[in-house]
């Protein structure tokens, strides 16, 4: 479990020696490593760091020169001492870290699995230790990504022999779904449609994890894929919206079904012409059921699903008929983040647009205040270009104390994100 120090008195965080600390995120490191400068970071920030393009130390300044990072045993030791001594002002002692793939290792494995002349047992054994370091950190998803690594799998996953190896498949499928695919590799899938088909069929398998897996699968495909034609071909075929649904309406115990389904569904809503599967299956019910309870991220993917669907005459007319779609959007209004608030501002502007019912709805639950907040506040301009013309659309719903203040909110075309 990560240690957070949040929840000690502000003394214990004040009482971490400086050395214990990394100089990238301040925080008491779990994972210390030194990289050529002689410097120490936590490995989770330098390599994030180094993700985002940076080549030099933080500290010195100098050129990184070598991005091979040596784990620094005898700090992580002393850290551990000190939380282990502290452990009675609620520090728990930092787990120590596990190894980080070796790219020796990870060739052998990925050759122990594609090779057809090794037993079913070893090939498995071998998936399952590359699904382990997978899931340990983003640091071993890098390293087994640069070793040919999604092409190995795709073959495994669409192997002609499902019926004598569908454990060697659903194990190909669980580390495939957790990486990024690149153009090529999509084509492989959306060029193939057997392929497809059988993505889909294993949205309906018996374990909810193998149905996750294979949604995150389709997600990443369709945002790999430019062509839209390609995407199209995904989104039309039959069932794959009710199935990507009932993984959204998955039970809360199991939060990943929510985050992945979400993001399946918003994918699949990006091709214009079958968003109306998605209203048919029941998407407007499911959204407005989860939105309360999706984490940021999520929130705003559900929200710009919400603004997707309303852009159609059958998803609007469904979310007009929902009791709890507007007064949900007005909450939300500058609650979540900036893309959240555009989003939501971009529905209800289709929403109020659609039904006079709506606008008189809106401003009964105080829409016209957060409208007013919005105007002013740092958020985007097309939030903010959306609100004005949410304000200009309701005027006449105003009180009149408000309506002769609505003068100096200009009109423009909404931008379509």
């Amino acid at each position: 479990m990560p240690v957070s120090l949040e929840p000690l008195d502000v003394g214990v965080q004040c009482c971490i020696p400086y050395h214990f600390r990394c100089p990238i995120s301040l925080e008491l490191m779990r994972d210390p490593v030194i990289v050529n400068t002689g410097q120490t970071y936590d490995r989770s920030s330098i390599e994030s760091w180094v993700a985002t393009g940076n080549t030099t130390c933080p500290v010195t300044r100098l050129p990184l020169t070598d991005f091979t990072f040596i784990p620094n045993h005898t700090l992580r030791r002393l850290i551990q001492d000190w939380c282990v001594a502290n452990r009675s002002y609620g520090v728990e002692r930092i787990p120590t870290p596990k190894q980080p793939a070796d790219p020796v290792t990870v060739r052998l494995l990925l050759s122990q699995a594609a090779s057809e002349s090794n037993t079913r047992h070893a090939r498995l054994s071998a998936l399952r230790r590359l699904r382990g370091l997978a899931r340990d950190s983003e640091h071993n998803r890098s390293v087994i990504s640069t070793h040919n690594a999604r092409d190995v799998l795709i073959g495994i996953l669409f192997s002609e022999s499902k019926a004598n190896s569908l454990e060697l498949n659903l194990e190909a499928l669980t580390i495939l779904s957790s990486f990024s695919l690149s153009e090529s590799e999509c084509a492989m899938v959306t060029l193939d449609p057997d392929r497809i088909s059988y993505i889909i069929s294993l949205l309906s398998h018996s374990s909810i994890e193998v149905r996750i897996n294979s949604a995150a699968l389709l997600e990443n495909i369709i945002a790999g894929t430019r062509l839209p034609e390609n995407r199209a071909e995904i989104s039309n075929r039959d069932e794959v919206f009710e199935r990507v649904i009932e993984i959204l309406n998955y039970p809360l115990t199991y939060p990943r079904a929510m985050k992945v389904g979400i993001k399946a569904l918003f994918a699949l809503c990006l091709v214009k012409q079958h968003r109306h599967k998605a209203v048919d299956a029941g998407a407007v019910e499911a959204i407005i059921n989860r939105l309360p309870d999706f984490e940021k991220c999520d929130a705003e993917r559900a929200l710009a699903t919400v603004e997707l669907l309303c852009r159609i005459p059958e998803g609007c007319a469904a979310f007009a008929s929902h009791a709890l779609t507007v007064p949900l959007l007005v909450k939300i209004i500058l609650k979540i983040s900036n893309r959240a608030t555009e989003y939501a501002a971009g529905a209800l502007l289709s929403l109020c647009t659609a039904a006079e019912r709506l606008q008189r709805e809106a401003v009964a639950t105080g829409l016209l205040t957060q409208l007013l907040l919005l105007v002013q506040s740092d958020c985007t301009e097309r939030a903010k270009r959306k609100a004005q013309m949410l304000l200009k659309l309701l005027r006449d719903s105003w009180p009149e104390k408000c309506a002769g203040n609505s003068d100096g909110f200009a009109c423009c075309d909404v931008v379509r994100f």
